[in-house]
């Protein structure tokens, strides 16, 4: 039986999860990264999350600025934009008809 590696689940829904994080209030990569793990995300890597930081900010979902820290340098904040909460919307009707269907698989076998 092949055990179900969390990691590669994260992998396919970090983008929902940081849009869904973002929904919520503006962040920085490591407050981003520390609003997951506090969530139960918490086999989310780093690098994993400035990626896709990344990647959401080069497809149009975020929009970045600059806040002075005074306890080191500058911090870059991501905020959604109107595409990115238009793809939270979309992403998570993806999600929700996605898990509602292996709920019922499941529960079908008697697994659930």
């Amino acid at each position: 039986m092949h055990r179900v590696d969390t990691t590669q689940l994260l992998k396919g829904v970090l983008d929902l999860a940081v849009l869904a994080v973002l929904c919520e209030e503006d962040g920085y990569g490591y407050d981003i990264l520390r609003r997951l793990r506090a969530a139960g995300l918490a086999d989310v890597g780093d690098a994993s999350v400035y990626g896709t930081l990344r990647r959401l900010f080069n497809a149009g979902y975020l929009t970045t600025y600059v806040v002075p820290s005074d306890e080191g340098p500058h911090r870059k904040y991501y905020a959604l934009n109107p595409a990115g909460r238009a793809e939270l919307q979309r992403g998570g009707k993806v999600w929700y008809g996605f898990a509602s269907t292996m709920n019922d698989l499941l529960r079908e076998r008697g697994t659930a």
